[in-house]
């Protein structure tokens, strides 16, 4: 296949990030997530230590003000904002490599939305199904818990893009993972990409 860049936003539990995984290796392409994190933070050499970067890295300026002082909160306002503003710096130069590259959220589809070669996919799944990976793949939190996470994500996504997290119109294919396995959801892209590349090919020499 050609190069390809895909973004996959995901609501939280859905099996997204692992949708993104098979796709990385069917495409033998790597795929970013919390990596552009870590590259924003030594990119701004601001001293704070990688795992309190991806902790917060989904934090709207307004929750990163959270109690602090006027000054402090300030502060972090603005760090927050200088981090969204290399990770979106960093997908862009990434992008613009001949390899593929997956990136999973990260406002990757809206970063990249004015380039006709990017792909964009929105994965989700029933309460019933995030309920149950809750106990095997996410250390027994609950579906509150993923809920909660996935509310801090979606405010993040609305607050740098004036986007609505979730609106159909943003994405390319919606699939919902409740009922299929997740290899089948990750064939699906591929085919759906296909499709959309052969269709505009077909249209190209008239046919």
């Amino acid at each position: 296949m050609e190069k390809t860049l895909i973004t996959i936003s995901r609501q939280f539990g859905s099996g997204g990030r692992e949708v993104a995984e098979i796709l990385t290796k069917k495409l033998h392409c790597h795929h970013y997530n919390s990596k552009l994190v870590e590259m924003a933070a030594q990119n701004l050499h601001n001293g704070i230590h990688i795992e309190e970067a991806i902790a917060r890295s989904y934090h709207t300026p307004e929750e990163a003000q959270g109690n602090l002082d006027k000054y402090e909160g300030r502060e972090r306002i603005v760090e927050n904002n200088r981090m969204y503003i290399e990770q979106a710096k960093i997908i862009l130069n990434l992008a613009d490599r001949p390899e593929s590259a997956i990136f999973l959220g990260r406002c990757a589809d809206y970063i990249l939305r004015n380039r006709a070669d990017v792909f964009s996919f929105f994965i989700y799944a029933d309460d019933d199904f995030r309920s149950a990976r809750c106990k095997t793949k996410y250390q027994g939190m609950s579906l509150r818990d993923l809920n909660r996470e996935e509310n801090r994500r979606k405010q993040y996504y609305e607050f740098y893009t004036g986007q609505i997290w979730g609106e159909p119109t943003n994405y390319d294919l919606m699939i919902n993972t409740s009922n299929i396995p997740l290899e089948v959801a990750a064939d699906t892209i591929l085919a759906y990409i296909e499709y959309k590349r052969a269709a505009a090919a077909r249209a190209v020499c008239g046919e």
